[in-house]
């Protein structure tokens, strides 16, 4: 009797399921942030390609 309590509280906990949506929500924040991240980071590139051409032209 006492092993099928133990079972049924488990079935019945949902901290689990909380600790499951934190990192779902971490991981979409992160893929946003890195996805942030190479847009500047293109868009920065971009303004040092320009600003080396515009040296190698002078």
């Amino acid at each position: 009797m006492n092993k099928l309590r133990n079972v049924l509280r488990v079935l019945k906990d949902r901290s689990g399921a909380t600790v499951i949506e934190y990192c779902l929500i971490a991981g979409i924040i992160s893929i946003a942030i890195v996805g942030w991240a190479t847009m500047i980071g293109h868009s920065t590139n971009d303004s040092f390609n320009a600003v080396q051409a515009g040296f190698d032209a002078a």
